[in-house]
């Protein structure tokens, strides 16, 4: 009863507190914060935030404005998809996206690359993209959304992530699937392990039922749909099944490594 009567301090409303926590938070999981109906108590709870007065309701706001990965992991569904589309809403051209010009993207001779494997796997032999292509793809149109609020659709062909790391015998309770990349300033970046075997989460060999291209990141991207776009790593060079969080290009420089639905 005390945590009770410390969180009915009178001038706090609750549900305009809440109300403009739920603002603040990306349009990503705002849909999936209303529809779990989660009420001021559930964010004292997440956040450890005593609402016990004005500055303590700051306090609150400030945490979930900044969307821990805590708060969105909770709230991440493993079961649910991404919305897909009909081809005929393809975007065209598909942009290019990245945080340097075309002419700056990563330039890979596919004969010569291979993919290193390490970190918590029985199997860490490098693969070949002829090795890669033999694996079963599936195709899935869907939405890339960039952080910048922009979006565009897209038609992408590759292996289930999921299905090769049970292939290489991963350690699928381990926390992360960690990737470095061939972008300019070693790009590279974490992926929570239950967003690495989510259902649509794919290595990517094709879009558009062609070879990928480089804009897109040839020989290999990760496509993450359930992700912001800076949560698909292109031109993949390796990937690290670890328990280590190793930050990454963006997550490094303030943003939130969850970034998802």
């Amino acid at each position: 009863m005390g945590r009770l009567r410390k969180l009915l301090i009178p001038g706090v409303d609750k549900k305009l507190l809440v109300r403009d926590a739920v603002k603040t938070m990306p349009e990503l999981t705002r849909r999936r914060f209303i529809t779990a109906g989660t009420s001021l108590g559930a964010l004292t709870l997440l956040t450890g935030c005593d609402v016990v007065d004005s500055s303590s309701a700051e306090e609150l706001l400030k945490k979930v404005s900044k969307f821990n990965d805590a708060v969105q992991a909770w709230m991440f569904n493993p079961d649910a998809l991404a919305p897909t589309f009909p081809e005929s809403m393809i975007t065209k051209p598909f942009p290019f996206n990245a945080y340097y010009d075309l002419d700056d993207a990563p330039e890979i001779a596919g004969a010569d690359w291979k993919l290193e494997v390490r970190g918590l796997v029985d199997n860490k032999k490098s693969w070949t993209l002829d090795e890669l292509y033999k694996l079963p793809q599936v195709k899935q149109v869907t939405r890339h959304i960039c952080v910048e609020g922009w979006s565009a659709i897209g038609s992408w062909t590759g292996t289930p992530l999921r299905d090769f790391l049970k292939l290489v015998g991963a350690d699928t309770r381990a926390k992360y699937v960690w990737f470095q990349c061939a972008d300019k300033d070693g790009y590279n970046s974490p992926l929570d392990m239950r967003t690495a075997l989510h259902p649509q989460t794919q290595m990517t060999f094709k879009f558009g039922d062609e070879i990928l291209p480089r804009a897109y990141g040839f020989p290999m991207k990760i496509r993450v749909p359930t992700k912001l776009g800076f949560k698909n790593p292109k031109y993949v060079l390796s990937m690290e099944v670890t328990n280590d969080y190793k930050g990454g290009y963006w997550e490094d420089q303030g943003y939130n490594s969850f970034s998802g639905s």
